[in-house]
C-alpha cells in the first residue's frame, strides 16, 4: 500500500500532465491523493517544498531515460543521440520539464548534477580519441545549456520554435563547435550561425570579427528572397 508521500507525488505528477505546476492548486493535489491539507505540510514543508520533491522524481525518469541511450563506437554520434532523447523527454513531459529546468524559491533540484555527469562521460570519450577542443567541463556545460534553452523555447514559443529542424541545427552547430565536427556550408541557417555565436560566447571563443554573424545572417536572409 503507498504512502501519503507517495500518493501526494503520484497526484502532483498526473496533474502536471495537463497544467502548469502554478495554475495546480493544493486542494487539487489533495483531493487527488485522498489525503487531508495538512499532509502536505507535514510531509515536505510547504507546497514548494513538495514541487521540489516533485522536479527530484521527474529527474530520476529523465535520468533512467539517459542511462538507456545506447552506446556506440562514435561518442560524438552519442551526443546528438543523447540530445534528441533530451528534447523528446521535454516536448512529452513539457509542464514537469519546466519544473525540472526552471525551478523557483532556494531548493533545487539536486539530480541536475548526475544529468551533467552523464553528459560528461560521453564528452570524455570524445577527448579519448582526439574529438574534443574545448575542455570536457565546459563542453558538457555548453550542450546542456543549449540543449536545455532549445526546448524551452520550443515549449514557450511552439510557433516560432517547436520545428525539430531547429532543434537539429542547434545540435549540430553546438557539438561539431566543441568537437571540431563543424560543417563549412555556405548555405548553413541563420539558427546555427546564431547557435555558432552562443557556444563562442559560453566557451570564451568568440569570432575575431564581432560583425560576423551579423552579416551572415543579412547574407541568409539574401538567399531567401
Amino acid at each position: 500500500m503507498s504512502t501519503a508521500r507517495e500518493r501526494i507525488l503520484t497526484a502532483t505528477a498526473e496533474l502536471l500532465a495537463t497544467k502548469d505546476a502554478l495554475a495546480i492548486s493544493t486542494r487539487a493535489i489533495c483531493d487527488r491523493a485522498g489525503v487531508g491539507m495538512p499532509e502536505i505540510y507535514r510531509q515536505f514543508g510547504d507546497k514548494q517544498g513538495l514541487l521540489t520533491a516533485v522536479a527530484d522524481t521527474g529527474f530520476e525518469r529523465f535520468l533512467a531515460n539517459k542511462r538507456r541511450n545506447p552506446l556506440t563506437d562514435d561518442p560524438v554520434a552519442d551526443l546528438r543521440t543523447a540530445w534528441d532523447s533530451h528534447v523528446a523527454f521535454a516536448l512529452g513531459n513539457p509542464h514537469l520539464y519546466r519544473l525540472m529546468f526552471t525551478p523557483t524559491g532556494e531548493a533545487k533540484p539536486q539530480a541536475i548534477k548526475e544529468a551533467q555527469a552523464l553528459l560528461l562521460a560521453v564528452v570524455r570519450r570524445c577527448q579519448d580519441i582526439g574529438r574534443l577542443r574545448r575542455p570536457p567541463e565546459l563542453a558538457a556545460q555548453s550542450i546542456l545549456s543549449a540543449n536545455v534553452g532549445v526546448c524551452l523555447m520550443a515549449l514557450s514559443f511552439p510557433e516560432l520554435f517547436g520545428s525539430l529542424d531547429i532543434s537539429q541545427s542547434v545540435r549540430d552547430a553546438v557539438i561539431g563547435k566543441v568537437t571540431g565536427d563543424e560543417q563549412e556550408d555556405a548555405r548553413i541557417g541563420t539558427a546555427t550561425v546564431l547557435a555558432q555565436a552562443l557556444v563562442g560566447t559560453l566557451t570564451a571563443t568568440a569570432p575575431a570579427d564581432p560583425d560576423a554573424v551579423d552579416r551572415l545572417a543579412r547574407g541568409q536572409a539574401r538567399q531567401a528572397r
